[in-house]
Formats: C-alpha cells, sequence, structure tokens
C-alpha cells in the first residue's frame, strides 16, 4: 500500500553542501525570528514523515493534507519533505539537515522521534521543532498528542453495533503504549453496548522491530485469520499495514457474511481504490492534519509554540470518526453520538490501558 520512495532518501545522504544548494533553489530568505516565525513569505517549514512518507494513506498522508493546507493559505515557499531508511536510523540526521538549512519549523511525523529530537533540539534553538505523538520538554519543541482512545471508543462502539456475530478484531502495528491506547478504546467502547462483544488483538510486531507500521501482507495474514475465526468487523491501527486489512475484507466476504474493516488516522474510505471502499465501515479520525496546519498558522502569526504540549481530543474535534460513503448505519450514528456527548461531558471515562 506505501510506495517507498528510497532514490529520495539515497539523495538525502550526498554531501550536506549540496543540499544546502538544493534548499537555495526554491526558499525565501529566513526571518531572524526563528522562535516565532515571522512573515508567511519569510517561515520556512521543513517535515520529517514516519516511516512510509507521504502516501501511505494513514498517519502520514494526515500530516501531510495539514502541511499542504498551510502552504495554500499562507503562500509559504515548499517545504522540505524528507522520509526515514527502512529501518529508521537516519531520523536525527534528517532533523539536523533541516535545522542546518535555517528552517524555522521542523516538524517529525511520529513518537520514534523523541530522542532524535530530544538530541538535536537543544544544537539549533533558532529551530522550532514539533514533535506529533510524544512530549519532548524543551522550549523550543511543541508537543502534538492525542485523545486516541475516545476516538477508539466511538469505533469500537460502532464495530459492536454492526457486528452480526459478536466477535470483532483488533489489529496493532507494533504493541507499544499509544497502540494500546487504540486497543483499549476500541475494547471499551465496544463493550459498552454489547457486554457479551469479544475482540481477537494481534500484533504484527515488538519493540525494537517497528515493521508492522510498513507491512500491509502481515496485516492482511492476521486479518485472514481473524475472519477465519468468526470476526466479522476488524479495526486496524497499524499505519500502511491497514491496507492489507481491507484487501482481506474485500476478499473474504461473501453474500452471506459481510466482512468489515475500520481504518484510522485519515479518512480511508477516500484514500483507497473504489473497489475497498465497500468494505469500510468507518474511521478512527486522528487529526494530524489539524495539529500540523494550526502549528505552522501559530508560526505565521508571530506565536510562540515551542515548549508547549497540546492535547487534541473529542472536545476539540482532534479525533473523531468518519462518516463517508454512509456505511454505517443512521441509528447507529445516532448512538455513537450520544456516546460521544457523554465523553465531552464526563460522564464517560475512556481508558488508555
Amino acid at each position: 500500500m506505501r510506495h517507498h520512495r528510497w532514490t529520495r532518501v539515497l539523495a538525502l545522504l550526498l554531501p550536506l553542501a549540496l543540499f544546502a544548494a538544493a534548499c537555495g533553489s526554491d526558499s525565501s530568505s529566513v526571518s531572524s525570528d526563528t522562535t516565532t516565525g515571522g512573515t508567511s513569505k519569510d517561515l520556512k517549514v521543513g517535515i520529517v514523515y514516519d516511516l512510509g512518507g507521504r502516501g501511505d494513506q494513514s498517519f502520514n498522508d494526515a500530516a501531510a493534507a495539514g502541511l499542504d493546507k498551510a502552504v495554500k493559505e499562507f503562500g509559504l515557499s515548499k517545504p522540505k519533505e524528507l522520509e526515514p531508511n527502512q529501518g529508521g536510523e537516519n531520523r536525527a540526521q534528517l532533523l539536523r539537515l533541516l535545522a542546518e538549512d535555517n528552517t524555522n519549523l521542523v516538524v517529525a511525523v511520529g513518537f520514534l522521534f523523541a530522542d532524535s529530537v530530544k538530541a538535536t533540539a537543544p544544537e539549533f534553538t533558532d529551530s522550532t521543532f514539533a514533535i506529533v505523538d510524544e512530549t519532548v520538554d524543551a522550549p523550543n519543541v511543541a508537543s502534538l498528542k492525542f485523545a486516541e482512545e475516545q476516538g477508539s471508543y466511538l469505533v469500537g462502539a460502532a464495530a459492536a453495533l454492526t457486528s452480526k456475530t459478536g466477535k470483532l478484531g483488533f489489529i496493532g502495528g507494533v504493541e507499544t503504549p499509544l497502540i494500546k491506547k487504540f486497543e483499549a478504546g476500541f475494547v471499551a467502547g465496544a463493550k459498552k453496548v454489547n457486554p457479551n462483544a469479544t475482540v481477537d488483538v494481534k500484533y504484527i510486531s515488538q519493540p525494537p522491530d517497528f515493521s508492522g507500521f510498513n507491512d500491509p501482507a502481515k496485516g492482511k495474514e492476521i486479518a485472514n485469520g481473524q475472519y477465519a475465526g468468526g470476526a466479522d468487523v476488524i479495526y486496524a491501527a497499524a499505519g500502511g499495514s491497514g491496507g492489507g486489512l481491507f484487501e482481506a475484507a474485500k476478499a473474504t466476504s461473501t453474500a452471506a457474511a459481510k466482512h468489515w474493516a475500520i481504518g484510522v488516522d485519515s479518512d480511508q474510505y477516500n484514500l483507497v481504490d473504489a473497489s475497498l471502499k465497500p468494505f469500510i465501515l468507518t474511521s478512527m479520525l486522528k487529526k494530524v492534519d489539524v495539529a500540523v496546519y494550526q502549528t505552522v498558522k501559530a508560526m505565521v502569526e508571530g506565536e510562540t509554540v515551542g515548549g508547549k504540549e497540546t492535547i487534541f481530543d473529542l472536545k476539540s474535534d482532534g479525533v473523531g470518526y468518519s462518516t463517508s460513503g454512509d456505511n454505517i448505519a443512521p441509528d447507529v450514528v445516532t448512538q455513537i453520538e450520544t456516546l460521544k456527548k457523554q465523553i465531552i461531558d464526563g460522564s464517560i471515562k475512556v481508558p488508555t490501558a
């Protein structure tokens, strides 16, 4: 599902002088006030995606959408967009390349950048760094975090309300505390509307192996097994690996037994091939696009974003669920909206583990 562009990554390993020269060809002059930004013309933004990069139809594409919106709205120079190598060992190097090029705002997409941001940010205090999904306590780092468990609770309820068998599946990319939040919310939401529902939980890989976020073949294999075991709705919080779930839902569905898939991060109904759309019940929206856009906007307006942690939850419309394609029955949407209000007003406390 992801299309890697290793040629571009290899190009990043050329000498820094060549990189800097290339940057000069499409960037405006840099504002002297790099912490708070400056004018749109002066602001230089760079982004380092997680594994798979732009085109993963999930987590990275959500970040890219926010960046694209900001570039268009504020007339920014074309951002530098980088992507780690397959093992991710060069994350710090890529952050450093952007910072050494006098990039005002360096966006790191994913918690796997935490150590790299911690090591790099103190060396480049004239740049502001923003990291998604992790808190880094530094005066020039903006920490962008989400209440993934809340959005997952809603799609868990949708799954249990839609299921004919009462058997559900959850596929996590890598078993980390972050992805456990998705699992916890999903299970809690399903149990809320159907206490007898069961959830078959599987993880593709274990740390320090993070390939589970980029292995659609393994995602499909696990989903096939869960569907064969009786599950008829499966939720994948697994980045690009989720593409395998969609393929499995299509391949195993029959006229008598429809199999559903639930997407994550982006509204994946709008991103997949048309042949897969009928099998996507909903997607848990983790609005990384909103987080990236708002951070760039704040910089453009001269605000200091470093040293702050922002939590994007249901109340702030930072997470949610999609209804694209009208695959969710109207009565199910009504019940989900009731649960959503109860989470926002505090009468439902969603677990994170």
